[in-house]
């Protein structure tokens, strides 16, 4: 920066100066012979004046600018310099109280081997004491040379808690997180579905030796034996996996499932979809999650009394039959029972459902358990859009949206009900070709699917004159539609043809695009297999 400086001052000099004159010569002469060289037109002009005081600010200007580069370095130096000093003063006080636990430490070693002591000890002191001081240091001795372990090793100190630093929100690491969280469980599941298929008889002879050697390990009273034996074996079995043999046995055969290969070039849409599909699969592992958390807070809580009277009375009759009978009696019928019951119970209520709904108490009691949700939906009849445990879908079902009762939001039969799965609803954008103005070319709602219709409630407006009602057997095409022609990859819309409109409707932004098509095109498939079939008969 300097050199260049530098440059610029030399160049400014040579610039105002005569290349030809000497610099031995005086400033008059210079004056006199330049301006007798000079023409008479050029003595007497300004602009050389102006271009001589433009190119001295120009040539200040680019000082400046360059002081300025300077000054900044300068500064961000000091800091530095500031850090390293701190840096320094914190390694130096380190430094200090290091020196000062050696220096301890060496005293202390040399007090235990016996050393000279500074002062001598008083003669009034007893032979207790120092029997004691000699057990301290021979002690202490031990736990350094054995244990390499000082007494100032047990000065609690509170740990500094090192915030981690925030992820930006990416499809790409979402995606792969998602996949990572996939394989991380894939070991529990195949656990589990190993021992449904056990439990189902999936393989007759696999579930027969299981069942005769664990009845005979319960007999025997080798049940927890057992279970670490399969422990110690399944480690030995993944030790030789890990050196590269290939042991491959499962009671259900392996389904490869397709990978999807990486793909960098994603448009906008194809990434909407992907954070949106993985978003979903989030929200129902929590949804899961939070039902069983809160079915098992409401049965330990009493909000069922009848369904917790059976818990409690059967805990009752474990605590009194531990008090009265052996352990290897009780853990003889605890283990027989739960044989019994994993592999023929189970099996008979899996292949008849009406007897599971019946006499199974843990399911009757696990699927009637309410949530919080449920319980709160109980309490406000008009938020309910669920079908409550135990009431049957048919007649007596009531059904709300926002704006009030389902069929005098669309003035429809009160018989006409969303169906099962679309309950919700799905929100999405209605896209009608056929307007001009923006308020009516997209509207913002909510769709959903009746026995007979495909209803659209807009949600910008409270008027009923806005929702779109559509009979199905009116619907002459269904078709996947992508919202914009312009991007890559697969829409997320669905457009209707019916005769009323010129151009199609659109129901756009929809992230369960393809549960809502085959809901809606089998519903419909269904209405016109029924009228087709009606029409012969009269």
């Amino acid at each position: 920066m300097r050199r260049r400086l530098d440059r610029i001052r030399n160049w400014s000099h040579r610039w105002g100066d005569d290349p030809a004159e000497s610099p031995s010569t005086s400033d008059t002469e210079c004056n006199e012979e330049v301006l007798s060289r000079t023409p008479p037109a050029l003595q007497e002009d300004p602009k050389t004046d102006l271009n001589e005081v433009k190119g001295h600010l120009e040539i200040t200007l680019l000082e400046k600018h360059f002081l300025q580069e300077e000054l900044r370095k300068l500064r961000e130096e000091e800091n530095s310099v500031d850090t390293l000093r701190e840096a320094l003063e914190k390694e130096h006080c380190r430094n200090v109280e290091l020196e000062q636990k050696i220096k301890n430490m060496s005293r202390r070693l040399e007090d235990a081997t016996g050393a000279a002591p500074i002062a001598p000890p008083p003669q009034a002191l007893g032979a207790a004491e120092k029997d004691k001081e000699d057990m301290y240091s021979r002690f202490q001795r031990w736990l350094l040379r054995y244990l390499g372990v000082d007494f100032q090793d047990f000065n609690f100190q509170p740990e500094e808690e090192v915030a981690e630093p925030d992820e930006q929100l990416s499809a790409r690491r979402l995606t792969e997180n998602m996949r990572r969280l996939k394989r991380g469980l894939r070991p529990v599941t195949n656990f589990m579905r190993d021992l449904s298929a056990l439990s189902s008889w999936y393989s007759v002879y696999t579930s027969a030796i299981a069942f005769t050697m664990y009845m005979y390990a319960t007999w025997r009273g080798w049940t927890i034996s057992m279970f670490l034996f399969l422990a110690v074996l399944r480690l030995s079995l993944n030790y030789l996996i890990a050196r590269g043999w290939r042991i491959q046995w499962s009671i259900v055969p392996e389904i490869s499932e397709p990978v999807e290969p990486p793909r960098e070039d994603l448009t906008v849409t194809e990434k909407f979809q992907l954070v949106l599909h993985v978003a979903q699969k989030v929200q129902n592992i929590f949804g899961r999650m939070a039902d069983i958390l809160e079915k098992i807070k409401n049965l330990f809580m009493w909000v069922e009394p009848k369904l917790t009277k059976k818990l409690y009375v059967a805990l009752w009759v474990l605590f009194i039959a531990s008090c009265l009978l052996p352990y290897k009696v009780l853990g003889l019928i605890i283990g027989v029972v739960a044989g019994v019951k994993f592999f023929i119970i189970n099996f008979i209520f899996r292949s008849c459902p009406k007897l599971r709904e019946r006499y199974d108490t843990a399911h009757i009691v696990w699927t009637s358990l309410p949530t919080d949700l449920q319980l709160r939906e109980r309490g406000d009849p008009s938020l309910s859009r669920r079908v409550p445990p135990g009431e049957d879908v048919g007649a007596g079902r009531s059904f709300s949206t926002k704006r009030g009762a389902f069929h005098e939001v669309f003035n429809l039969p009160e018989s006409e009900l969303p169906l099962t799965a679309c309950e919700g609803g799905w929100r999405c954008c209605l896209i009608n070709r056929d307007k001009k103005t923006p308020t009516d070319y997209i509207r913002h709602g909510v769709l959903y699917v009746t026995e007979n219709h495909l209803c659209f409630e807009c949600s910008r407006s409270s008027s009923s004159k806005r929702n779109k009602v559509i009979k199905l057997l009116d619907i002459v095409d269904i078709q996947k539609y992508k919202v914009l022609s312009v991007l890559q990859g697969f829409g997320m819309g669905i457009s209707i043809t019916t005769p009323s409109t010129q151009k199609p409707l659109v129901f756009g932004a929809m992230a369960n695009r393809d549960e809502a098509f085959h809901l809606i095109s089998s519903q419909h498939k269904k209405m016109v297999a029924m009228v087709t079939a009606a029409i012969p008969e009269t």
